[in-house]
């Protein structure tokens, strides 16, 4: 790390230490200062919506750490592909204007396409179930071709991924075609549709000075970006060309971000309440089921990324890996999380935060896992997590219908190493162990702890009965022979 970037860190404890002794942080404070901490995130700007009013902004630690800037009420952030979020807002504009169906093909509002794409719906597009070719290398982050009108030209000779409606895959075609039916209904760009229609009526001063250009515009009071390669900070930098700025082009402050959030939900930018269904209802499947990112982001609807889940579902718009905006429409409550650290992942402890406002959403009250998951955590927290196979052994006698399924333990796992319990972490996976002990997952699992333990006896052990178990774990295949090799 360099000198610069050593320094902006010791000024990020600095500002930690003023605002808690001096400034008399609050809860909400301290649960970010204590984020931000264990996840390394430079930077980061909060806006916390509650009955239709902000209630809470915050800015914390540094904008810019070679200069040591901090965040502050001016600082705009990229916000990544939290911008499809205005593009589905923009979508049902026109559904409402009568312009457009979501259950139309494309080809009803654009021809000069292939063949194979135009029975794909509106609909498929917004919610990444179209199974058309992307136009961006999601691995490298960068388009299949040296610029736009090349890469345009080979994507449009690509065999379509799967028949629409068969699986979730992320896909930034979808929202280049999305933009130029916007353009071709409206008669304006996308960015001049998206200013008109929705910046200019919430008043969003700084989203439109920021414009659509991302880093490689010259932005006023832009946050830097950070990532961390190999153990390194780096500055991370972050553009896209016009036509795919209906998928992440845009910047904006959490303040600003909450005012849309007001205005969308006090029918400022919709006119009918019908309307919300159309913009997240999470789209099905051809098999009737939902798909998303991930097991918490486990739907997508039009241009919103769901959280499904019977309590307190959630609508969950998520940039570049390092900013989320939630929307918790049973609690009327929404939380803006906008950080400058590519791995910086708020939508992981937003929930969390939430939990402040809603009680039974706290993770210590077990929220999200299942009643037997979460009667067997409340049990461990009280008794030591030492006792888990015990405890769940009287468990079974004492509770009907008491279940511990293996992908639930190793996921509860998971998240007490997240949070630095190593050794309770270990405790639940030597019970996966011993539950489903024909399971190569869980002796996966338990051999990546002991390494982090580095105990390299028992990591080895584990690793490999996992391989024994599956020949085709690669990943246990690759961390024996680094073992074995001593490095």
């Amino acid at each position: 790390m360099t000198f610069s970037l050593k320094r902006g860190f010791i000024t990020v404890m600095m500002f930690f230490l003023a605002s808690s002794v001096f400034g008399q942080a609050d809860s909400i404070d301290l649960f970010v200062q204590n984020q931000m901490q264990q996840r390394k995130i430079p930077g980061l700007q909060l806006a916390i919506v509650r009955h239709g009013k902000i209630i809470k902004t915050g800015n914390y630690g540094l904008a810019n750490l070679q200069d040591s800037i901090p965040v502050s009420d001016k600082t705009v952030f990229t916000i990544n592909s939290i911008t499809k979020a205005f593009t589905g807002v923009a979508i049902v504009q026109l559904l409402e204007a009568g312009k457009i169906r979501m259950d139309a093909p494309v080809s009803q509002y654009l021809t000069d396409i292939p063949d194979t794409w135009k029975p794909v719906t509106v609909q498929q597009l917004l919610s990444h179930i179209s199974g058309i070719p992307d136009i961006i290398d999601e691995e490298e982050s960068v388009l299949i071709a040296s610029n736009p009108e090349e890469a345009w030209s080979k994507v449009i000779q690509m065999p379509n991924d799967f028949k629409p409606g068969e699986k979730f895959s992320y896909n930034q075609t979808n929202y280049l075609l999305l933009g130029r039916i916007i353009e071709k209904l409206s008669g304006m760009s996308f960015q001049e549709f998206i200013r008109k229609e929705q910046l200019e009526k919430v008043g969003m001063p700084k989203t439109i000075q920021a414009g659509f250009g991302a880093t490689k515009d010259i932005v006023m009071h832009a946050a830097g970006g950070y990532q961390y390669q190999k153990g390194k900070l780096t500055n991370m930098f972050f553009s896209l060309p016009p036509v795919l700025q209906t998928a992440a082009g845009m910047s904006s402050t959490a303040g600003e971000l909450a005012n849309w959030v007001i205005a969308l939900q006090s029918m400022q930018l919709l006119k009918q309440p019908a309307s919300f269904k159309a913009l997240w209802t999470p789209a099905l499947l051809n098999n009737g089921e939902t798909r998303g990112f991930s097991r918490l982001l486990n739907g997508y609807a039009a241009g919103w990324p769901v959280i499904k889940r019977t309590d307190h579902p959630a609508l969950a718009p998520v940039g570049g890996n390092r900013s989320a905006l939630f929307v918790y429409p049973n609690d009327d409550l929404s939380i803006i999380v906008l950080t400058n650290l590519s791995g910086g992942s708020p939508d992981v402890f937003i929930d969390e935060l939430a939990g402040l406002f809603i009680p039974d959403m706290k993770e210590a009250n077990g929220f999200g896992l299942s009643p037997s998951l979460k009667n067997l955590k409340i049990s461990l927290d009280q008794s030591g997590y030492k006792n888990a196979i015990e405890e769940v052994k009287k468990l079974k006698k004492t509770k009907s219908g008491f279940t511990a399924a293996e992908k639930e333990i190793n996921s509860l796992g998971y998240k007490l190493l997240s949070q630095k319990r190593i050794q309770d972490a270990l405790e639940i996976f030597k019970l996966n162990v011993y539950l489903y002990p024909d399971s190569a997952n869980a002796y996966d699992s338990l051999g990546e702890i002991y390494e982090i333990l580095g105990n390299t006896e028992l990591a080895i052990k584990n690793y490999d009965q996992s391989l024994k178990l599956n020949p085709q774990n690669k990943n246990a295949d690759q961390h024996l022979k680094l073992l074995r090799s001593g490095k």
